[in-house]
């Protein structure tokens, strides 16, 4: 999985790369499309979530048919939602850009993107919601595979559609749209082909549509709140931005720099909370609870100790990596205290995200969607701010970790009182 999360972060690389080179108005636009293009991502992502802790329970209890069957629906589903989304979204894609403070000359090239990227989302999370169903069957591999070759095939159709060779016309910013079109509907199929012919995951008869119903209540019951969960992070990075807006342009360069420090200095606990929720919804469903509870402790010790480890790193070469980002003297040295301040909070982070996962995987998305709502409104934003405004961003940065730290020990308690809660009642069940 963590081959798979990289390619991601390369096909969003690649898209952002290319479109620089057309110049400055190109680059622009495709940045106003990151916010829409990431509330679908987080659809997809929350759709995922569902996906995956359903599927792995049914699994787990030994359901294979009932697997497959709700399987099938989910993808009836997600094609039903994006149909919905996609037809929407273009009608609204000026009035929404134009909201966001779109200027005119760039409301064209908008449009010639998400034009494109709008009719072709369908695939987009269709590639997810399968990826999502191999790793709730245990197959991590062909979940990074399939991953791995829409990158590359984002990264070869890029330049080819985005400049034009030969006889294939330069298509400027669409041309990025329509590529990454191309990458995802090639490895939709793929995976669909899999799905029927590997997997037997795939059912191609009439679906019942009492049962089809009750399916989709149950994905979209943990869908939708571990969606709206992913949508809360960059409204709070957001508001974040701001308060650090306010110590001038260099230190927002620094706090852009450290965010993608961030993503990769997280990247083995990421791929870890998508490999965990499959494994413990598994078990959950087998009734075997012993091993959630192992499975759970064991992963939220090893994040601590990694990214303990990573901070170590950091700390050391910071000063080099500060001017590695950045030539600006300024932007190197808020850099530099963000790297040996904000990266001892990690350990922390991992164990929330870890925590909020495991409880989708148990069923229960409302107590993940809370853990993030704490940590993101109650902790990192107001001890964020009241950081900020008393010691600036030493002070903020500070709070930031000291924000990880308690929601770190919150959430861990509340995953582990909820399996404590389960085990008696497992236990309580014979005698009843």
């Amino acid at each position: 999985m963590m081959f798979g999360i990289v390619s991601l972060m390369l096909f969003n690389l690649a898209d952002i790369w290319f479109v620089a080179q057309l110049g400055t108005q190109p680059m622009a636009a495709l940045a106003f499309t990151f916010p829409v293009s990431f509330s679908v991502v987080s659809l997809a992502i929350g759709l995922g979530i569902g996906t995956s802790a359903t599927l792995a329970r049914l699994i787990g209890s030994g359901s294979g048919e009932g697997a497959a069957r709700l399987a099938t629906d989910n993808l009836l589903l997600t094609v039903l939602l994006m149909a919905v989304v996609g037809t929407l979204g273009r009608f609204l894609t000026d009035p929404v850009f134009r909201l966001m403070g779109a200027e005119p000359e760039l409301m064209s090239l908008i449009d010639a993107y998400m034009e494109v990227w709008f009719a072709g989302s369908v695939f987009l999370v269709l590639n997810m919601v399968c990826n999502s169903t191999f790793r709730a069957s245990g197959d991590t591999r062909l979940s990074a595979t399939i991953m791995l070759i829409s990158s590359l095939l984002n990264v070869v159709l890029d330049p080819l559609l985005i400049f034009g060779w030969g006889p294939v016309p330069a298509m400027g910013i669409r041309g990025a749209a329509v590529a990454s079109v191309i990458a995802w509907s090639a490895t939709t199929l793929l995976a669909l082909h899999l799905l029927y012919h590997r997997k037997q995951m795939l059912l191609l008869t009439v679906p019942d549509l009492k049962q089809m119903l009750g399916h989709w209540r149950k994905v979209l019951s943990i869908s939708l709140p571990a969606a709206l969960s992913n949508m809360m992070t960059p409204l709070a990075n957001g508001i974040l931005t701001a308060l650090v807006a306010v110590h001038g342009a260099e230190a927002v360069a620094a706090f852009g720099a450290g965010a993608r420090i961030e993503s990769l200095s997280l990247l083995v606990c990421l791929a870890l909370s998508m490999t965990l929720p499959p494994f413990i919804s598994q078990n959950f469903g087998a009734q075997k609870l012993e091993r959630v509870r192992s499975a759970y402790r064991g992963a939220v010790r090893f994040a601590l100790l990694w990214q303990l480890l990573i901070f170590g790193v950091l700390l050391i070469a910071s000063g080099p990596i500060s001017r590695l980002f950045s030539d600006d003297e300024n932007v190197a040295r808020w850099l530099q205290l963000w790297l040996v301040i904000v990266p001892a909070g990690f350990g922390f982070q991992a164990t929330t995200f870890l925590s909020a996962s495991s409880f989708n995987a148990l069923h229960q998305p409302m107590r993940a969607m809370r853990i993030s709502l704490f940590r993101l409104f109650f902790m990192y934003v107001p001890l964020g701010w009241l950081g900020n405004h008393f010691f600036g961003l030493t002070g903020m940065f500070v709070a930031l970790v000291c924000a990880n730290a308690v929601t770190a020990m919150v959430a861990s308690f509340w995953v582990r009182r909820y399996l404590k809660t389960l085990a008696l009642d497992h236990q309580a069940v014979p005698a009843a």
